[in-house]
């Protein structure tokens, strides 16, 4: 359920089917492709999907080296209509130092497509906050934009 005070989403039409959707997902070859903004680029580490498996990635801004970006583990895996990561768990449930968010990620079909929703939870306001002043919403529209491009390309 959607807390106003803890959480953000995101939510968009995409004209391709939720399989694409979650092939885009669930690749990391075409992850990489659209889970940064470009012209940052990404790097799939781990990407073991089933509860408890380990979701990490780098991030790159441009041609510099890579650094950590997302040290998460997944809660559920429902393929092809849900996905929910938390960075309060590592791989194998293992408590994580530092946690900020749990994201669960919806691929409804829809007629002509596909209704993708991300809802971002955090666990005080001040996260909240403070994920808006990092640029949730330019970021996170962002790169469901390139998602949205590149799955729609994909569909055609």
């Amino acid at each position: 359920m959607f807390d106003p005070e803890l959480d953000l989403s995101i939510e968009r039409f995409m004209r391709a089917t939720p399989e694409k959707v979650w092939q885009a997902w669930t690749t990391p070859m075409l992850l990489e492709q659209w889970w940064v903004p470009h012209p940052s680029r990404c790097r799939v580490i781990e990407l073991e999907l089933r509860a408890g498996g380990a979701f990490r990635t780098e991030y790159s801004d441009g041609e510099g080296p890579f650094a950590p970006h997302l040290d998460a583990c997944f809660l559920l895996v429902e393929p092809g209509r849900r996905l929910i990561f938390s960075d309060a768990l590592t791989a194998g449930f293992r408590p994580a130092e530092k946690p900020f968010i749990t994201a669960d990620f919806h691929f409804e079909p829809a007629p002509g497509g596909t209704t993708y929703r991300a809802h971002v939870m955090h666990k005080s306001p001040d996260d909240r906050d403070r994920h808006v002043e990092l640029g949730f919403f330019d970021g996170w529209t962002t790169v469901t934009e390139q998602l949205a491009a590149l799955v729609e390309t994909a569909a055609n």
